[in-house]
């Protein structure tokens, strides 16, 4: 498992090429890889939006993380859990999290991606402040749609 909070853009694919390379005890091991890619959008709640800055807890944040994947792992049968989080001013059609799932079976692939990135969305100490285009700022209240069926 790894779990990392960066101030840079960075390429997914790239992330997931590059842990995947360096989990070899996986290899041929893995059914699956489920990828949840999230992105910066030009709107919320009916306005454009030019930007924001993502907030959070340095070292309480790595560690909300971890127990959320740790949780997951005791849920679904999994080989391993890629996070990557951006922090910072951040853009429309920036990449802003990465959740990577490596497990036998599709089904726990799928499951878990989902779970852990629902409980980041909830559970992690993370803010937001958009920027608008009219360059007034708020701050983001709800930060998540939540899981429906």
């Amino acid at each position: 498992m790894k779990i990392k909070i960066i101030d840079t853009l960075f390429d997914p694919w790239q992330e997931i090429q590059q842990y995947q390379l360096s989990i070899p005890e996986v290899k041929g091991k893995f059914g699956a890889t489920s990828v949840f890619v999230g992105t910066m959008r030009d709107f919320n709640d009916g306005d454009n939006v030019k930007g924001m800055n993502l907030e959070h807890y340095p070292g309480m944040t790595e560690k909300q993380l971890q127990k959320i994947v740790e949780q997951a792992m005791q849920q679904w049968h999994i080989l391993d859990a890629l996070v990557v989080h951006r922090v910072g001013d951040i853009f429309p059609d920036e990449p802003i999290v990465l959740v990577a799932i490596w497990s036998s079976h599709r089904g726990d692939a799928f499951d878990t991606s989902r779970y852990i990135m629902e409980r980041l969305k909830s559970k992690a100490p993370f803010w937001k402040k958009e920027i608008l285009v009219d360059d007034a700022e708020r701050w983001v209240g709800k930060n998540t749609d939540g899981y429906k069926k």
